[in-house]
C-alpha cells in the first residue's frame, strides 16, 4: 500500500535521537510522503528545513493557537514571515491554525483574530489550511464558512483545506462537506470509545478522507500509550477500511490521490 501521512511533526524532539529511523520504518511500512505542519516561526522553519533534507517531506507554516500567546503583539510582523515562507516550494499549506477552547492559552478574541487573518494569506497565497479545533466547533465552523464565501470562483474553493484529527459529530462533518473540507482521520479511530469518529470514518465520501498520525501524539493500537510515528499509519488505514467496508488496498489508493489533491505535491 502507498499511504501519505498528511499530518505528523517529525520536527519534534521526540525524534532527536532516531529521526532518520523513523522515517525509514514509515517508508519501508508504505509512507510515501509526509505533510510536516508548523505552530509558530521557528517550527514552520524546522519543518522547511525537513522538507529540504529528505524528499518526501512537505512542509506547512503557521501559528498555532496555542502558541500565540496570552498577550501576543500586533500579528502582522509575525504573519509578514510566515508569508515569507510561503514562497518555499515545499510549502504545500497553510498550518497548523485554528481555535483551542481546551487549554485556553490564547485569549479567544485573539484566537479568532489571528485565525482570521491566516485565513486570509491562505487565500492570497492560494494555498490550502490546516485546521487545529478542540472544543470550539461552532465558533470555528461559522469562521469557515464567512471565509468560504470569499473564495468562490477560485480553485481553492475546491480544496479550501483539511479539519484535521477530525473528532466531530456527523452533523458537524456535514457542515464542512458543504464547504468542501478534507478530513483527516488519525489514531483515535481506532480506540474503542470513539463512536462519532468511527460513524464520520465510514459515512464521508470516499474522495474527502485523508490519514495522518499526528506523531509523536495519537498513537494508534496497538502501540496506544507509546510514542506515535508515521510507521503506524497503516493500523489507522486498516481500521477505516473496516469501517468502510472495503479493502485496505482501496482505501490506501483513495487516501493518497485526495491528498495529492489537496496538496498539490508536484505542482
Amino acid at each position: 500500500m502507498e499511504l501519505v501521512d498528511t499530518h505528523c511533526h517529525l520536527d519534534h524532539n521526540f525524534y532527536d535521537e532516531d529521526r532518520d529511523d523513523v522515517i525509514t520504518r514509515a517508508l519501508k511500512a508504505g509512507v510515501s510522503r509526509f505533510v510536516v505542519p508548523g505552530l509558530d516561526i521557528a517550527t514552520s522553519q524546522a519543518a522547511i528545513e525537513l522538507a529540504e533534507q529528505y524528499e518526501p517531506i512537505y512542509a506547512a507554516v503557521g501559528f498555532h493557537p496555542n502558541e500565540i500567546g496570552p498577550n501576543p503583539g500586533p500579528p502582522e510582523p509575525a504573519l509578514k514571515e510566515i508569508w515569507q515562507l510561503s514562497k518555499h516550494p515545499k510549502v504545500v499549506a497553510i498550518g497548523e491554525i485554528g481555535l483551542d477552547y481546551h487549554w485556553d492559552k490564547t485569549p479567544r478574541a485573539n484566537q479568532w483574530k489571528w485565525l482570521k487573518l491566516q485565513l486570509k494569506l491562505a487565500a492570497e497565497r492560494s494555498l490550502p489550511v490546516i485546521l487545529h479545533n478542540r472544543n470550539s466547533t461552532a465558533d470555528i465552523l461559522a469562521i469557515l464558512e464567512e471565509w468560504h464565501t470569499t473564495l468562490e470562483g477560485t480553485p481553492l474553493a475546491k480544496r479550501p483545506g483539511v479539519l484535521h484529527s477530525f473528532s466531530g459529530t456527523w452533523i458537524d462533518a456535514e457542515e464542512a462537506l458543504a464547504m468542501n473540507f478534507f478530513f483527516g482521520i488519525s489514531g483515535p479511530v481506532t480506540f474503542k470509545k470513539s463512536a462519532d469518529t468511527k460513524t464520520v470514518a465510514a459515512r464521508l465520501p470516499g474522495d474527502r478522507l485523508l490519514l495522518e498520525t499526528d506523531a509523536p501524539y495519537l498513537t494508534p493500537e496497538p502501540y496506544r500509550g507509546k510514542r506515535n510515528e508515521p510507521g503506524y499509519l497503516r493500523y489507522i488505514a486498516e481500521e477505516i477500511a473496516t469501517l468502510r467496508e472495503e479493502s485496505p488496498k482501496t482505501t490506501a489508493e483513495n487516501t493518497t490521490r485526495n491528498a495529492a489533491a489537496l496538496f498539490e505535491f508536484d505542482r
